[in-house]
């Protein structure tokens, strides 16, 4: 009888043993931050992702939190999680703006930029579209001249200046292909006004050139034969190997002629000619 009662009170003991939950092991930080960076070392981005955020919600405040931030940083790059790269370099350039450090965010933070601008750009548009966004170039190109300015003796701002260099010249591109855009259309006046816009803006581009051979011939197609000829002077003088430049004559490129449609095919969609 004893016995019986005593299994009885063995099994509900071990029934109430097996039915209460598991506390999670509770890490010290320095072993959240060091599990992070063998992840880290290890390239399991993921893995370093979840160590660093645990020890930034259990630790805010300790000795490896600032750090814990910018690995975060690296560990979304390197995920090419992009988005997540600019949230948190933002925040931690909003957080630590007197950080050792901080000059490794403003590079992120331009770098992630960059990156989407033109992962939208190559990947969704045509290269050659006008109606591609060039916001994230632009953005991209303001972070890192952010980056010069603040810290010029930092380790990153070559590789930014390189990059700025090269974005200058796609945003310089893109301006001359909206104004090869307005030549088909015969816009004229907002051709100049566009080519005005590299020639002050975007100097030292392989865009100018062209700026001013089109500048050119808009002006002279709205009559304004001083201002034509002022843009081939210029044209001449700085560019001399160029192409439309023949014998000390200006050739038109002939994209006004491109799409010199009638009234009426215009207006009933090309049915009419």
């Amino acid at each position: 009888m004893n016995t019986r009662w005593l299994l009885v009170i063995f099994a509900v003991l071990l029934t109430a043993c097996s039915s209460s939950p598991k506390k999670p092991q509770e890490l010290t930080e320095r072993e959240y931050y060091d599990e992070a960076k063998e992840s880290l070392d290890n390239k399991n981005f993921m893995v370093a992702v979840d160590r660093l955020n645990q020890l930034e919600s259990r630790y805010p405040f300790g000795r490896y939190a600032e750090q814990a931030q910018l690995e975060m940083i690296y560990a979304y790059y390197m995920m090419s999680d992009l988005e997540n790269v600019l949230t948190n370099a933002e925040r931690f350039i909003r957080l630590h703006p007197l950080h050792e450090q901080v000059d490794y965010a403003y590079y992120m933070r331009g770098l992630a930029t960059y990156e989407m601008g033109f992962a939208f750009v190559e990947r969704y548009l045509d290269q050659d579209t006008v109606e591609r966004d060039p916001v994230p170039l632009r953005d991209a190109f303001n972070h890192f001249s952010e980056l010069l300015t603040r810290f010029p003796d930092s380790p990153y701002t070559a590789d930014a200046r390189a990059r700025m260099v090269f974005l200058r010249e796609r945003l310089a591109e893109h301006e001359m292909s909206v104004a090869r855009y307005y030549m088909k259309r015969h816009a004229y006046m907002a051709v100049a006004n566009r080519c005005e816009n590299v020639v002050l803006h975007y100097q030292k581009t392989p865009a100018v050139a062209d700026a001013l051979a089109l500048q050119a011939e808009a002006y002279a197609a709205l009559n304004m034969t001083e201002e034509s000829a002022k843009s081939v002077a210029l044209l001449s003088k700085n560019f001399p190997q160029h192409p439309q430049l023949q014998s000390d004559t200006f050739e038109t490129s002939g994209l006004a002629m491109v799409d010199r449609r009638s009234f009426w095919n215009i207006v009933s969609f090309g049915l009419l000619d």
